[in-house]
């Protein structure tokens, strides 16, 4: 069972950048997925969740109205569309199968399977 982040990079502010969140091992499609950053010296940051079905989406205020989450189950991927970044998106971003089921904006993520290798994002000019 296995999880792994990919797609980071650097990017100026004001980029773009979609994190893509891939399975193996067991079938993503039945799990709650969450996205996790942490900035170095800092406490790691819940981003966001995606219900298992996808009909369900829940955001940090920080990131609310810039980032998207979404899956595609037959993929066995949940991405996390980043827009507008800003330098304090500068993280490791990892993703972890949410047991609190994303089910609201104040737990999502607090209770989560093992991280998945992360992928380093940088937003800097």
């Amino acid at each position: 069972v296995q999880l792994q982040a990919s797609g980071g990079g650097l990017v100026q502010p004001g980029g773009s950048l979609r994190l893509s969140c891939a399975a193996s091992g067991f079938t993503l499609g039945h799990y709650a997925i969450v996205w996790f950053r942490q900035a170095p010296g800092k406490e790691r940051e819940r981003v966001s969740c995606i219900g298992s079905s996808g009909g369900r989406t829940l955001y940090a205020d920080s990131v609310k109205g810039r980032f998207s989450i979404s899956r595609d189950n037959a993929k066995n991927t949940v991405y996390l569309q980043m827009n507008s970044l800003k330098p304090d998106d500068t993280a490791v971003y990892y993703c972890a199968t949410d047991l609190t089921h994303c089910t609201y904006g104040s737990t999502f993520g607090t209770d989560s399977g093992p991280w998945g290798k992360g992928t380093l994002v940088t937003v800097s000019s």
